[in-house]
């Protein structure tokens, strides 16, 4: 792709900044940021579109949506406290899973101080939320597999759950929800752990209501639609009690600006919340080029070999069929209803 001299295409521009070239293009969307266009008709980025872009992504990472990110630019301070309290919380949050782990590693250097070494499984959990790194997610896979078994020690903030129809997924999806401790399975009716619908549970719980409102207006300023299928979601992420929650096809129901938006508010917002295992099979959910530290990808092959974690990058083992099972909203939307067959009694 041919750029004048001293910009960068799209792609290479990205990577500067640490986004995904779609990012690049939703800013543009919103009018925050102007590529020039080269004279083929090719978007490029110079030093002046770079460090727009850059304060943009710095404003992101305080936690503001685009919008807010448009008022500021154009001198209204409005819902600027918002996103700052927001960003103080998800702060806080980080220090004190820091304060843990900084705790976690001061015992373990006195247990070798007295000659108890430790394994590579002590030491691996010394990175895990508060209250988990006792936590071995360990169970003999149930059909479509043969009782094999599948170890999961590592249990991120966000965990993608990821394969072809008839791959078992769902399955795999529902026995994480039984053997984790305090897990809870929101299922694609969105009925609430407790059994309520999400109508229900919102009547009854006036603070519950207030932080989905809440949650819901940061997406609709990121460009999301408000829906039924959106409140309910956000109904179910939002409520207190699960420790963990296990949510089948996170995509149901909404559309590309929507799960766009929710992957965004996801992220912003995975290290002060509970971990979050999450069916999809959406490229806007999943988008591989993005996955970051706190994610981490659970391929459910189509031969039933049992479950693996898949790295996010090109060459890695799996990384292909992942990609393969992923797909834009759009065609989604046209496959929506086609689930892979149940037996009976499971």
């Amino acid at each position: 792709m041919a750029v004048p001299a001293g910009f960068l295409n799209p792609s290479d521009a990205a990577e500067r900044l640490g986004v995904s070239a779609k990012a690049l293009r939703l800013y543009e969307e919103r009018g925050l940021i102007a590529p020039v266009r080269s004279a083929a008709g090719w978007r490029a980025y110079g030093p002046a579109e770079m460090a727009r872009a850059a304060d943009i992504v710095a404003l992101r990472t305080l936690g503001f949506s685009l919008a807010q990110i448009a008022r500021v630019r154009d001198g209204d301070p409005a819902g600027m406290e918002r996103a700052l309290a927001d960003h103080q919380a998800t702060l806080e949050a980080r220090m004190r899973h820091l304060a843990g782990v900084v705790e976690r590693i001061g015992r373990t250097r006195e247990r070798l101080a007295r000659g108890q070494t430790p394994t590579i499984g002590d030491l691996a959990r010394l990175q895990a939320q508060p209250g988990e790194s006792d936590v071995v997610v360990a169970f003999d896979l149930p059909w479509p597999w043969g009782g094999e078994r599948f170890e999961l020690r590592d249990v991120r903030p966000l965990n993608y759950i990821v394969g072809p129809l008839f791959s078992g997924k769902t399955r795999l999806a529902r026995r994480l929800c039984e053997t984790l401790p305090g897990a809870a399975f929101l299922d694609l009716d969105r009925t609430m752990p407790d059994g309520t619908s999400w109508i229900e549970r919102l009547e009854a719980d006036p603070a519950l209501r207030a932080r989905v409102d809440r949650a819901l207006a940061w997406l609709v300023e990121d460009g999301a639609v408000p829906s039924d299928p959106m409140t309910a979601l956000l109904a179910g992420l939002e409520a207190e009690g699960p420790r963990v929650l296990v949510v089948d096809m996170i995509e149901q129901g909404l559309d590309a600006p929507s799960q766009e938006a929710l992957s965004a508010h996801l992220r912003r917002r995975a290290t002060a919340s509970r971990p979050l295992f999450m069916l999809t099979r959406s490229t806007a959910i999943l988008e591989l080029d993005a996955v970051g530290a706190d994610e981490a990808i659970i391929l459910c092959p189509a031969n039933h070999s049992p479950p693996v974690r898949v790295a996010p990058y090109p060459g890695a083992a799996g990384y292909e069929t992942v990609a393969s099972c992923l797909a834009t909203p759009e065609v989604r939307a046209r496959t929506r209803g086609v689930i892979a067959a149940r037996p009976a009694g499971g």
